[in-house]
């Protein structure tokens, strides 16, 4: 109420404002204007602590409600736009953290999925072709056609051109040969085997023969690119007979029959492999007859020997698979500990012929020392493996099977 206004009739007039209530008053409107509270707020403010529109007795306690307010709705005022502000970037927020990825970085996200899951299928596919056995069996297919070579000329493009003929149909070949016999030993390799990917769940049975299935094309077709008369004989005769080896059907399934099972084996590594890679180098690449050298006879006489023991070492891990599964092998019928050492005395045979055989030769004398230092030394650290052979243990025998298919490149070089 202004100083000039008159009190209305029968009201009790009021005490002029003080300095206190003046400055607060002013701090309010200031308040006021800045913060624009809510309409509900500010009649509040106005009805419950102005002093035109409280009687004489409650002049203090407005007074007192007036600093009072004056002390807290600032803060209050400050703290309700700040709390309002605040929830604005929180929504903001979560608007901004559900918006999609962009592009590129979905683009980088699939390419980096689709990396591991190549990856992560070529370990399995490495698993699975049984990797001491393919080296070994790709070393030999080197070590046969460095037979065909007689003089240093022969080691030309011309001749890693035919080793790759040779190889690539192999490494088919390979998978054919190990995969069908993990179809066919599914419930076997449960037991003998567990860690192979088919035993294991890393691979379904239908991946697995679809794998089969196209590695069989693939090598006939890139046989049949190539053009080497032997070279499809080789892959005919390997899948024909480790079909026979391997399939659960009648008159088949020869692994059941420890004989034929040796024969087979033998057969192969001994003969076939050998004789077919001589023979596509010697005649479909350099063009030259065919010729038996004292190479490779040396070369099938050694293989002769050492074959047969890796063929009786293969079955001495799986002695307990094989019985449950009415597979009669060597090492279930004689026992692993005597069909062990049946293998170390070929593997010793096979170095003691591959020594006599390189120091008559007329090879240059420090080609004879190599040669027979080579077998010597070989043939000492193989017969100092066999400390820790524990002929019990199916890891054990496993690894030491192993080994001994690591070092057939070594074995086939220093035989030549």
């Amino acid at each position: 109420m202004g100083p000039n206004q008159q009190s209305p009739p029968g009201s009790t007039p009021s005490k002029p404002p003080t300095s206190a209530s003046t400055a607060a008053n002013n701090t309010l409107l200031l308040f006021q204007r800045f913060h624009r509270p809510r309409p509900e707020r500010f009649s509040t403010c106005i009805i419950g602590h102005h002093p035109d529109l409280l009687g004489s007795g409650g002049a203090k306690t407005s007074q007192h409600k007036i600093k009072t307010q004056i002390q807290y709705d600032p803060l209050g005022f400050k703290l309700s736009a700040f709390n309002q502000h605040y929830k604005s970037i929180q929504n903001y927020a979560v608007k901004a953290v559900t918006v999609p990825s962009s592009e590129s970085e979905s683009e980088a996200s699939n390419s980096n999925n689709i990396v591991d899951s190549v990856k992560n299928f070529m370990a399995v596919l490495y698993q699975f072709i049984y990797p001491y056995a393919f080296y070994g069996q790709a070393t030999a297919t080197i070590s046969a056609s460095l037979v065909a070579v007689e003089k240093l000329s022969d080691i030309s493009p011309l001749f890693f051109i035919g080793l790759l003929q040779a190889v690539l149909p192999h490494c088919f070949v390979a998978l054919y040969v190990n995969g069908v016999n993990q179809l066919f030993d599914f419930e076997i390799d449960k037991i003998n085997k567990p860690y192979l990917p088919l035993a294991a769940g890393k691979l379904s049975f239908r991946t697995c023969a679809f794998i089969v299935a196209l590695s069989a094309i693939l090598g006939l077709g890139f046989n049949l690119m190539i053009g080497s008369p032997p070279l499809i004989w080789n892959f005919v005769l390997c899948v024909t007979l480790w079909t026979c080896y391997s399939v659960n059907l009648p008159f088949l399934r020869w692994k059941q029959n420890p004989v034929l099972a040796s024969l087979l084996m033998f057969v192969t590594f001994a003969y076939i492999f050998p004789v077919t890679y001589f023979l596509h180098m010697q005649t479909f690449v350099f063009k030259r007859p065919v010729v038996f050298t004292r190479s490779l006879i040396v070369s099938l006489l050694f293989m002769s020997i050492y074959i047969t023991g890796l063929t009786l070492a293969k079955d001495i891990p799986d002695v307990e698979g094989d019985i449950k599964h009415g597979i009669v092998s060597f090492a279930a019928r004689l026992g692993q500990k005597k069909v062990f050492w049946i293998c170390v005395f070929l593997f010793e045979m096979a170095f003691g012929v591959a020594f006599l055989a390189g120091a008559s030769s007329s090879s240059h004398f420090g080609i004879k020392i190599v040669t027979c230092l080579g077998n010597i030394v070989l043939g000492s650290i193989l017969l100092y493996q066999t400390k820790y052979v524990d002929v019990t243990n199916p890891a054990s025998t496993r690894s030491f099977y192993s080994f001994i298919w690591k070092v057939i490149l070594l074995l086939n070089i220093v035989s030549i």
